[in-house]
Parts: structure tokens; sequence; C-alpha cells
């Protein structure tokens, strides 16, 4: 179970005050941040209020299938793998009328991911920003991230010399840096289409990792997949935060436990899907912790050494992805010289309570 509030107690340290102002420059002659409004910001003082369950119906449900208003005759497509992917160029997101945005929540369910190459996105202002993240659902706000002063919808995703989140939460006792997960699904609704887009970026490398849980499960046997029919899985995202809390970051909100199924449907396509990433699936309800290592052990080896049904998201000024969590798991890829900057921002909209069923 999660643990009650009492619980929760504030760690000295001397990272205890992180804000914009104690992000430094990672060499002397850095200019600084690109975007320095969307710098990191922790305020210790930040609380949430328990996230209450809302009525949720996916958008992509009354899009058109033909996408008249998002693939017009001036958009082009390059399809990065059968499975999941697709570089999309000739539209801006920021002009996408409503059913344009209904449709690209159907065209990401489809594709899984969508890569948005030379976007304005990132200059639209952030009022902006979350007024079309919004158009997919309630955003999630984080517990422990970095977020933007104000606008507490954005989760920031910043490295440097001198900054290296990373290694704070993987360590550095470990041969591969490669982290599976779906973003907090350890919500009792998990994130749904999100929004990612990039302010500065390495010259080389600090890609993104994306594999089809939708391949993964289809790859499996009849038999196996009857055998994941009705189970369930605890998420937790207490490691978030107690991980937060050695570093004298922010608790805005008590972690929370949830069950889900291993294999989810998509609301909008009904494709079945696998519902497990070792960044939050913890155990099997109702199986021995043996078993439940056991086969929890099988599924994170097959979905990562599936190459074939993964991609390697790559990205340029004015990238804007977008991807449906509900179908994919990721993976940052820290492979660049820390004397680069990379910054990010995410808009995650969260979606329906996982079901095993299409419900209609």
């Amino acid at each position: 179970m999660a643990p009650s509030v009492a619980d929760i107690k504030p760690i000295e340290s001397e990272k205890a005050t992180r804000d914009i102002s104690r992000l430094p420059a990672n060499t002397t002659e850095d200019k600084g941040a690109s975007y320095p409004y969307y710098l990191p910001y922790f305020d210790l003082n930040e609380k949430f209020p328990k996230t209450e369950v809302f009525e949720f119906s996916d958008v992509g449900l009354r899009a058109n299938p033909e996408k008249p208003n998002l693939l017009t005759k001036d958009v082009k497509l390059r399809h990065i793998s059968p499975y999941l992917g697709t570089e999309v160029t000739g539209v801006q997101l920021s002009s996408l009328s409503k059913e344009g945005l209904d449709e690209l929540a159907l065209f990401a369910a489809e594709r899984k991911v969508l890569l948005f190459r030379d976007q304005d996105f990132k200059d639209i202002g952030p009022k902006r920003q979350i007024e079309l993240a919004k158009h997919f659902g309630p955003i999630q706000r984080h517990p422990t991230s970095g977020n933007v002063k104000g606008y507490p919808e954005f989760h920031v995703v910043y490295r440097d010399a001198q900054n290296d989140f990373f290694k704070d939460y993987l360590g550095t006792d470990r041969t591969s840096h490669t982290s599976w997960h779906s973003d907090v699904s350890y919500e009792k609704q998990p994130a749904g289409t999100t929004f990612f887009f990039i302010l500065d970026q390495p010259e080389t490398g600090g890609d993104t990792l994306f594999a089809s849980q939708v391949e993964a499960y289809n790859r499996l046997s009849p038999e196996f997949k009857k055998r994941l029919e009705g189970l369930r899985a605890v998420h937790s995202g207490i490691a978030q935060v107690e991980l937060s809390q050695r570093l004298g970051g922010p608790v805005r909100r008590l972690p929370v436990e949830n069950e889900h199924p291993l294999v989810r449907a998509h609301p909008v396509t009904g494709e079945k899907a696998l519902y497990v990433n070792e960044g939050f699936t913890r155990r099997i309800v109702g199986f021995k912790r043996e078993e439940s290592e056991y086969l929890l052990r099988f599924l994170y080896d097959h979905i990562a050494k599936g190459a074939d049904f993964q991609i390697r998201a790559t990205y340029q000024p004015g990238t804007v992805v977008v991807w449906d969590n509900r179908l994919t798991v990721h993976s940052a890829t820290p492979d660049f010289s820390p004397t680069f900057r990379r910054h990010a921002v995410r808009l995650t909209p969260q979606a329906e309570i996982p079901s095993e069923y299409v419900c209609t």
C-alpha cells in the first residue's frame, strides 16, 4: 500500500532549494538555455490534491478516419517501421482545428509514435501549449519532477554538465541506461496521447527509444495470451517519490499504487497491448513473489529484446513527438557528452482507466 501522509517527511539536503537560479551554465562559453523560461522549477511548498477519477471519452472516437483536417495534400509521411513511428512534415500542430486534433488522436493510436518536424510549437507560449494538450484529456501534474513556474502541467526534462538526473535516478552501477517505461502508469487513469518537444539538444545522441506494446503482445503464442487473460499488476509511484525525497526534491502529492490489467484494449482502435513496464510495474496480483518475478522478467526481456518492433526517435530543431502511452513503452538514451545541454518538455494528458475490453 502507499504510505500515509505521516510517512512523507522532508529530507534536508543541499539540493533542497533547487530552482532556476541554481541551474548553472555548463561551460564558460555557454550562453545559457535557449528557452530559460522552461528551465525546471522546484518548489518544496507546492502541493497538489489527490487526483480524482474523471469521465473520459477519447476524442479519436469522433475523428474522421480519412483525416482530411490533419493529412492534407501538403503533408508528407515517412513510416519508420511497419509497427510504429511516422515522420510528418507539412502541417503545424498549433494550427489544427478541433477536428484536426481529433484526427491526431486517432493517427497517434494507429501509428503509436508521430514525429512532427519543423514545428512552431515551442514558440507559441505555455497557455496555448496547454490548451492544445488539454484537448486530449486533463493534464497530469507530476508529483516530483521539475515543472515551469506558474504552470505545473509541464514536466521538464533537463540535463547538462552540472545536472544529471539520469545518474541520480538510475545510479552509476549499470552497464546500460536503457529504462523502458510508460509515463505515470501508476495513476488510476494513466497517460494517453502525449506531447514532447525539444528546446536544446546535443549535436548527436539524446534520442528516445520506443517499442510497440501491441506488437509485443501479438508476438506471443495463443496459449500464452490465454494465460495472461484476467491477470492484473500493481503499478507504483512510491519509488519515484522516495528518490525525490533523497535528493531533497518536492513531494507535491502522496504516491499512489493502482492495479491494471497486464493486457489492455485501446478504446479507439480496439487493439490489445501489453501493459507492463519495468519502471513502475511491481508485482502480479495473486501470484507469489517468485512467480510474479518470473513472469514479469519474461515480459520485460521480451519487450527489451524486440528490436524489430522498436524505433529510435531522433530530434531536430522544431521536432514535436506525439505518442500514445497506452500502446508503447519508451526509454531515454543519455548517450551524449555531458558538455551538451538537453532540455525538453512533456505535456501528459490522462486517459481512461485501463481495461482488457473495449467499452461500448
